[in-house]
């Protein structure tokens, strides 16, 4: 997973570059002025009121460990706003590839439309 930090009044001007590898936090800084950058992925709980992490019958904010994706993307949420930066979660791009939804083109179809992108 990948997310882009920014101000919060220049969308267009990436500070920092944060990257999920499967195990820990990389944090690429393109931009030295911004301050606190360090302190986003300090290794401490984060505490995040979302129902999705709830389990089922309970209610109140939940309390994530370090080191795990849900954490990573708390940790981006609640902390860049502090130091005055912003966050957007950003997907690879994927050109191509099996899309088991398009089964419905031939396959002649769907090389045409790849050769066209």
């Amino acid at each position: 997973m990948r997310a882009e930090l920014f101000r919060q009044d220049s969308p267009e001007e990436i500070v920092a570059v944060a990257q999920w590898d499967g195990a820990r936090a990389v944090l690429e800084v393109k931009d030295a002025s911004a301050a606190g950058l360090e302190t986003i992925f300090r290794p401490s709980p984060v505490v995040v009121d979302d129902p999705s992490l709830r389990r089922q019958g309970t209610h109140g904010p939940e309390l994530l460990e370090p080191g795990g994706l849900e954490w990573f993307r708390a940790a981006l949420s609640t902390r860049a706003p502090e130091i005055g930066l912003s966050v957007r979660f950003v997907s690879a791009v994927r050109e191509g590839g099996w899309d088991p939804a398009a089964l419905y083109r031939t396959f002649e179809e769907h090389a045409r439309r790849l050769a066209t992108s």
